[in-house]
């Protein structure tokens, strides 16, 4: 199995759901922190995406101003530019040492060879990465979306959430139609506004939790279970603390929680501090796990063996006809680690614990500081420029 932290969203401190009360449709919900509304302002609804507070953050940060930013974007086009020139016609990329900031990470598969349109796979994490810690998506975001979006790329949410609290997001940012990877890989969805429910389900990976669940149960027995139910909600052995989860929470019994094969399971253990909560889970031994993280609070995500945000990219990049030298991932977590070193260009965020940073080829700013837009920015820049040059010189 593997484990690894949760990206929990949070609920609005003011008008919200109690424990077990169920939100209305994904677009009806109420916003955490300031008012959020979709890409068109006049007619779209707020949205509740959940803050990204699981991670430690300069409280009242400001984004860079525009000199700042323009710096940045070039600073990271020139991190890109040599992993382009690398990987030139024929070349495959070979392991490299782990990275420094902007320097090359471990990088094993076959080099980065993007082109702008729809073979490029632009995948992105959720929560530190795209979403703030207050919940929201910058106004640079949304334009360096919109921008790469509009190259006929497709941007792909790949999180750590669960499906229920991925969609809006994905709304948000303006991916209706495309693809989305949820529960660290154990889900992948195909999203089309035509659909019934606006998605399907094209791949489940599932496993059953009974032993997993037994074994963490005698080291923590304190601890809270749950397990996700995609499109309804969570099973749990008792509720979470207020604002820890967004979707419908049904307590049942532990025998219940173990009776069906799952997605993944959630342990969380609110009042115990985090040095203990991680001793307690290596001394469960390999017999329950074969590898785990443990992120900032005391929470993990147990997932499938052998199952991570990158093998759900490879299955989805072979059903486009890609593979990962056309794929870019951004992330910040222990659970984005596989993401980025599978990835043809892996970039991790400013914030990233060091062992995320060195699985990286590049490091950009944290997401206060617009890091995410910056590195899709200096993306399109230097593939357009590098395309205008490639037709200049067919012309000669």
């Amino acid at each position: 199995m593997s484990l690894d932290r949760s990206r929990r969203p949070e609920e609005g401190a003011a008008g919200g759901p109690g424990p077990g009360e169920r939100w209305g449709a994904a677009d009806e919900v109420r916003p955490s922190g300031a008012p959020l509304t979709d890409l068109d302002p006049d007619s779209a609804p707020a949205l509740s995406l959940g803050g990204a507070t699981h991670y430690p953050g300069p409280p009242g940060a400001r984004p860079l101003d525009d000199d700042a930013y323009a710096l940045l974007v070039a600073n990271r086009a020139e991190a890109i530019a040599p992993i382009l020139d690398a990987a030139g016609p024929g070349a495959q990329a070979g392991p490299t040492a782990p990275a420094g900031p902007g320097g090359p990470g471990a990088q094993t598969g076959p080099g980065f060879r993007p082109a702008l349109g729809p073979g490029l796979i632009v995948a992105l994490d959720v929560d530190g990465t795209i979403l703030d810690r207050d919940g929201r998506v910058s106004d640079r975001l949304h334009a360096a979306l919109s921008r790469l979006t509009a190259t006929g790329a497709q941007i792909v949410v790949s999180t750590g959430r669960s499906v229920f609290a991925s969609l809006p997001v994905a709304h948000h940012i303006g991916v209706r139609h495309g693809w989305m990877v949820c529960a660290n890989g154990a889900l992948t969805l195909r999203l089309d506004p035509g659909l019934e429910r606006g998605h399907e389900v094209i791949d489940s990976v599932t496993f059953d939790p009974a032993h997993v669940i037994s074994t963490l149960r005698q080291a923590i027995p304190e601890g809270i279970f749950a397990v996700e139910v995609p499109d309804e909600g969570f099973l749990v052995t008792r509720l979470f603390p207020d604002g820890e989860l967004i979707e419908d929470q049904r307590v049942v019994s532990h025998e219940e929680i173990i009776s069906r094969p799952v997605n993944r399971v959630v342990l969380r253990a609110p009042a115990m501090g985090l040095e203990e909560f991680s001793a307690l889970v290596r001394s469960t031994g390999s017999s329950t796990v074969e590898e785990y993280s443990i992120g900032w609070t005391s929470w993990l995500d147990v997932a499938p063996e052998g199952v991570s945000k990158a093998t759900a990219l490879a299955g989805l990049a072979a059903r486009l006809g890609t593979d990962a030298s056309q794929v870019v991932a951004v992330g910040d977590g222990t659970n984005d680690i596989e993401m980025l070193r599978w990835a043809g260009l892996g970039v991790a965020m400013g914030s990233a614990p060091e062992s995320v940073k060195a699985s990286a080829d590049i490091i950009t700013e944290s997401v206060w500081h617009d890091g995410c837009a910056a590195v899709l920015d200096a993306l399109v820049d230097l593939l357009s420029t590098r395309s205008l040059r490639a037709a200049e010189r067919e012309e000669l």
